[in-house]
């Protein structure tokens, strides 16, 4: 029975998420069909980049509000210079947003000042000036910029390349937090960033670091959802920080920092995606019931793990 207690303990979104599916399926003819499985994972896709580079922010004791917004100005940026050719478009789409990152960097660790505070302030900057260089209108990706558009919508065999690129990610950070002197690095100055410099970390450059990292991933995020969209919306993203931070914590991630893992993150963000999923599916519910029983159901999941965490 302990270790019956364990499993469900460290694999608890796991199971939820097959248990979801499983309803799914027999209540769903559609849903376990190849087609339909498929787009769950590359509608979700963009918000998995998302969503790691929140988790490793998460991890080092702080808070990134700012991706969503970042998302949309990297597809702007894309979208803009996509007639100069697909790989000006995608390194400055990334240079743009990653250069916004080390500026949270830079003010959360150098000026001392509450992630919260920076990056609701990058999220209202970032959101203004893409509003302001499109003129509020959606800007459209040509056709000739065709490795951009692969980003989107092509396929590496029968895998999307969006999927792919998630998969590949998630590999490299896992590979990054906990087989590297970083990873080593993040986790100490999330649990105990005082402890961690005496011990000779430099939580300064850590903190750069992480949200160097996740404003590139936001970008990337933006110029894989331009190309699949076929445009850069400026208002792209609302609220995506809000799931991504939702997919973090149902992946176990404490909001204090300091303990989790990027692969619990995917599984809670493919979560979300599914429940999504079935409410389209449902067909009777209106979006607006949509989003009331969305955030009923995310407040469910945490409140359940947090119970067996406990309880552990």
């Amino acid at each position: 029975m302990r270790h019956l207690g364990k499993l469900i303990t460290s694999q608890s979104v796991l199971l939820m998420l097959l248990s979801l599916a499983i309803f799914a399926s027999f209540r769903y003819e559609t849903f376990l069909t190849p087609v339909n499985l498929m787009n769950i994972m590359r509608q979700n896709s963009m918000l998995a980049i998302v969503a790691l580079g929140m988790t490793v922010v998460i991890l080092s004791g702080g808070i990134d509000l700012s991706v969503g917004s970042l998302v949309a100005l990297g597809g702007v940026v894309a979208a803009m210079l996509a007639g100069q050719g697909s790989f000006v478009a995608i390194v400055i789409g990334i240079a743009s947003t990653t250069l916004l990152g080390v500026v949270n960097g830079l003010l959360v660790s150098r000026a001392r000042l509450q992630p919260f505070v920076v990056t609701l302030f990058t999220a209202s900057a970032a959101r203004g000036l893409a509003l302001s260089i499109t003129e509020e209108r959606s800007i459209a990706v040509p056709s000739a910029a065709s490795g951009l558009v692969w980003l989107g919508r092509g396929f590496i065999g029968w895998v999307p390349v969006p999927v792919l690129i998630v998969g590949l990610l998630y590999f490299a950070a896992w590979f990054m937090l906990h087989r590297s002197r970083l990873g080593l690095h993040i986790f100490a100055i999330g649990n105990n960033e005082e402890a961690s410099r005496l011990m000779g970390v430099n939580p300064n450059r850590v903190k750069l670091a992480v949200y160097t990292f996740s404003g590139l991933l936001s970008g990337l995020a933006g110029i894989i959802l331009a190309g699949r969209l076929g445009a850069g919306q400026p208002v792209a993203a609302f609220g995506w920080e809000t799931d991504a931070i939702a997919a973090t914590v149902m992946g176990g991630t404490f909001l204090a920092g300091g303990q989790g893992s990027v692969f619990p993150t995917l599984v809670g963000v493919l979560l979300l995606g599914m429940m999504y999923n079935l409410l389209n599916l449902e067909g009777t519910i209106t979006p607006w019931w949509q989003l009331v029983l969305r955030g009923g159901f995310l407040l469910l999941v945490v409140l359940f793990q947090q119970r067996i965490v406990h309880r552990a």
